[in-house]
């Protein structure tokens, strides 16, 4: 089974919103962290990142290479 393919802008969108869930929000934040956007984005994307990975939410992909 193909995994459907993530929407940056689409999450973004939503996210400035304030419309997306908890998961939504994880799985987003997964994404932009393991794609390096969230390190260029505007300031608050990397802030929020480093939250959900500091919270053990989000992982960030260095960590599993060594592991």
């Amino acid at each position: 089974m193909q995994r459907e393919q993530f929407d940056t802008l689409d999450f973004i969108i939503n996210y400035e919103a304030g419309d997306v869930d908890e998961a939504t929000l994880i799985d987003g934040f997964q994404h932009l962290v393991d794609s390096g956007q969230a390190w260029t984005l505007q300031g608050h994307y990397g802030r929020t990142a480093a939250a959900l990975i500091e919270a053990g939410m989000v992982t960030d992909p260095r960590e599993r290479r060594l592991h």
